[in-house]
């Protein structure tokens, strides 16, 4: 609860060579004392429900990623609320906001619904797929699912370029886990914490990337959790570092290089480092 320590703590990150700081939750905004100890330093992202909305007069360009599992009704059903009707009102037409759009196979068939909304109240979305570590009944993928996924991604993709932050070739490597004919899994993951990657060889990954606990000391294994399954994976931040981390790989063709470019301008969008 101590802020000194949270400012000593960031200090120590930017002095190590951090130059972004991701929070998430919990609900990072919660404490907001404990994000500005971040945003006074680095250049941060927050990833939030939208519940609670983030004061811009104290926070004027932080990017916040407000998650979405779907439409009003989608949202009671997987979070018990309909956080969607909270968060358009709290960031409707806010130019630091976007939506991370978390798709489940039963939103197929739905998702320009959502794009619609989205884009009615001037704001951005990067569209993720939902990794089922619980494996809940109904919401695993198959191949078919997976691969028609594709087509709709690239379809609302096309429609809205305006509002949509994202390219095909991440659409192809999220949905089949695969890039350059290599497999992502455990040996290829770029986003494990540092000191706790034993992997040999040691495969292409974000420099000096640490995963934090709340409690300042603990670090957990990568991105998403300890149990996850990486065959299985589908989170899409750690895709879209795969492809960023493996520039070299992607400059055997023309195409290759454009599809690299094009991801890596989808991350620098998502994280503000050039404008929309």
């Amino acid at each position: 609860m101590d802020i000194a320590k949270w400012d000593a703590f960031v200090k120590r990150e930017k002095e190590r060579g951090v130059n972004l700081a991701i929070l998430i939750g919990g609900e990072p905004t919660l404490y907001l004392d404990r994000i500005e100890s971040f945003y006074k330093q680095l250049h941060t992202f927050c990833a939030s429900n939208g519940l609670i909305k983030v004061p811009r007069e104290r926070f004027p360009d932080m990017i916040v990623g407000i998650s979405l599992w779907g439409d009003e009704e989608d949202e009671k059903t997987l979070r018990g609320k309909d956080t969607f009707s909270i968060s358009r009102r709290n960031y409707d037409g806010d130019k630091y906001a976007y939506y991370l759009y978390t798709i489940t196979p039963r939103q197929m068939g739905k998702i320009e619904h959502i794009i619609k909304k989205i884009r009615d109240i001037g704001l951005k979305v990067q569209m993720q797929i939902l990794s089922n570590d619980e494996n809940v009944d109904g919401f695993s993928w198959t191949t078919k699912e997976l691969s028609d996924l594709r087509q709709e991604m690239d379809e609302v993709f096309e429609k809205y370029p305006d509002t949509v932050i994202s390219s095909k070739y991440y659409h192809e490597v999220l949905t089949t886990g695969t890039m350059l004919n290599r497999k992502f899994g455990w040996m290829e993951c770029p986003s494990v914490t540092r000191p706790l990657d034993k992997r040999s060889p040691q495969p292409k990954r974000l420099i000096e990337f640490i995963r934090w606990a709340a409690d300042l000391k603990t670090m957990h294994r990568c991105c998403t959790s300890e149990t996850r399954d990486c065959s299985t994976c589908k989170d899409g931040a750690a895709h879209m570092s795969w492809v960023m981390v493996n520039k070299r790989a992607h400059m055997q063709s023309a195409k290759d290089l454009k599809n690299w470019i094009e991801v890596y301008e989808m991350f620098a969008k998502l994280y503000q480092f050039i404008p929309w």
